[in-house]
């Protein structure tokens, strides 16, 4: 079995959770299989002393398909 790994950055106004659940469907529309997340950083953009949005940068994999193409 061979997985493939990508980097993906989700953004949302509302949560972190909500971030990471937008980069994956985001990405499942065109990736099939997803099967891992990780989180590997988290910050905000802070606009009058709060917090605007919340940006998450997570790794995702997924097995490769062992399709010939013709």
């Amino acid at each position: 079995m061979v997985e493939k790994i990508i980097d993906l950055i989700g953004i949302s106004s509302n949560s972190i959770e909500d971030a990471v659940q937008i980069a994956l469907a985001r990405a499942g529309v065109t990736i099939s299989g997803i099967h891992r997340a990780q989180v590997k950083d988290i910050s905000a953009v802070v606009e009058n002393n709060r917090v605007a949005q919340w940006r998450v940068a997570i790794q995702a994999s997924f097995v490769v398909k062992d399709q010939l193409h013709e």
